[in-house]
């Protein structure tokens, strides 16, 4: 239960036995990494906090807030305490249709999320702030990158794995790297990135968004809501969705956009094999030979990125310095080995079919693709010409498969596989020598794994087991 019980009949956390001195109650629902960080900070800042998750709490997240003086619950809602709120923090992977959350906004109740929470405390920092469909955590890293190899003292925060709120608790710096998920974006009210990235837009998580589209576009749109004309937003000219969204508002912040189709007058462009950067006066080009990561969607990324670091004054050499020598992330196209010419690539972080895209776009050897999982409805009809174009095979991972046998079938062979070492041994059966198996599940992992994480980590294991 909590760390200290009050009489939840007679007194709210913050309220003495006589009614007076009362502090302002934060209630934190959800106690994951988002939900323990803006806890700590709101213990920082004054508040009375009380955490409360209707599931169990990790044990080291229980042992920070027993640590801190935190009151919190597990396994249930105490709605009298709940309630009383002034304020209430909650976790992004909580939804609106909650039932505990429907209650908080009936009786008016504030709802914020935990970016909002720590831009109220940030100070004079400055914050550069990535969402998008598909590769935020890349682009987001990238910049991070960029960042510490120019000497700036920074923090990567938010989506990509560490607390926001908790960073501004307990070691603020000048500047943050935030990536940022639309179900964040949902609870804002005045966050405001001094520079905002919309990388793109595809169908996903509308489970959330009431299976309406325009409902998930609006929410992404809400990274600019509260820009000022001294502030920029960076975003992809040739995605048809933003640039179409675009059209029907009053932009209040310096566009830069980037494009592959175009040559710009502000922004990043594709020209020949250079990637072209303009920001201010100067213009700056680089080879896309020298990128790291390499793919089409990488290059729109790397775009992104340099855009970003050119708005804070860094310096082309250190840009390409930084571009050169950035390694992509753990679970995101990471080359795992190669066993007997075969290539095997990690890429299980791809959980739509929009990701699945961008990683069979950039293949250029035949490659066997392990797909399968949670399906969140997905449309195979987006890969297929890919699928034609590139995969000898694909190897279902996941229990109900039935889904990406109808889509694919008639193209390639497709096998089933429940766990990750038989999935690797039938994929290298089928390989030959100069083959790469690619694991893009283009699902959620969660019918056999903890989680996508684990799912990778499980693939790399098996790889290595060969």
């Amino acid at each position: 239960m909590a760390t200290n019980d009050l009489d939840r009949n007679t007194t709210a956390p913050g309220i003495s036995a006589n009614g007076v001195d009362r502090k302002e109650l934060l209630v934190i629902l959800g106690s994951g990494e988002s939900g323990v960080g803006a806890a700590l900070l709101g213990r920082q800042k004054g508040y009375d906090v009380f955490v409360s998750d209707a599931g169990k709490l990790k044990a080291n997240y229980k042992q920070e807030l027993i640590d801190n003086g935190i009151e919190f619950e597990e396994g249930h809602h105490s709605e009298d305490v709940i309630l009383r709120a002034d304020e209430v923090v909650k976790s992004p992977g909580i939804p609106d249709k909650n039932e505990m959350v429907k209650k908080i906004r009936a009786k008016g109740i504030p709802v914020i999320s935990e970016i909002e929470l720590a831009y109220r405390f940030k100070g004079d920092s400055k914050i550069i702030a990535i969402t998008g469909s598909n590769g935020k955590s890349t682009t987001t890293s990238l910049i991070y990158h960029i960042c510490r190899k120019a000497g700036l003292d920074c923090a990567l925060v938010g989506n990509i794995g560490y607390s926001f709120a908790k960073q501004v608790a307990e070691d603020p710096k000048p500047l943050y790297v935030a990536e940022i998920s639309s179900f964040q974006l949902d609870d804002i009210k005045e966050f405001r990135p001094d520079v905002a990235l919309l990388l793109n837009i595809t169908e996903d998580h509308l489970d959330r968004y009431d299976y309406k589209f325009e409902n998930y576009i609006s929410s992404k749109f809400k990274i600019i809501q509260n820009q000022q004309p001294g502030d920029y937003f960076i975003y992809c000219q040739d995605d048809e969705v933003i640039t179409g969204y675009l059209k029907n508002i009053n932009l209040q912040t310096n566009p830069l956009p980037f494009s592959m189709r175009q040559e710009l007058n502000k922004g990043a462009w594709i020209k020949g094999d250079q990637m072209m950067l303009k920001v201010q006066e100067e213009r700056v080009s680089m080879s896309i030979y020298d990128f790291t990561l390499k793919g089409k969607h990488n290059q729109y990324n790397t775009m992104a990125a340099g855009i970003a670091a050119a708005t804070l004054g860094i310096r082309k050499e250190k840009i390409r310095e930084a571009v050169a020598d950035f390694h992509s992330l753990e679970h995101r196209m990471e080359h795992v080995a190669t066993v007997r010419g075969i290539e095997f690539i990690n890429d299980s972080k791809a959980t739509n079919v929009n990701s699945t895209w961008y990683a069979l776009e950039s293949m250029s050897r035949p490659t066997i693709l392990i797909l399968g999982g949670v399906d969140k409805g997905n449309d195979y009809t987006l890969i297929e010409e890919l699928v034609r174009e590139k995969v000898k095979a694909i190897v279902c991972l996941g229990i109900d498969n039935s889904k990406i046998h109808a889509a694919f079938g008639h193209i390639v062979p497709v096998t089933d596989t429940d766990n990750a070492l038989d999935c690797v041994k039938q994929s290298f059966r089928l390989a030959e020598k100069g083959d790469v198996v690619l694991l893009s599940p283009a699902c959620s992992s969660f019918d056999l794994f903890k989680n996508y994480e684990d799912r990778g980590r499980q693939f790399k294991e098996a790889v290595k087991e060969l």
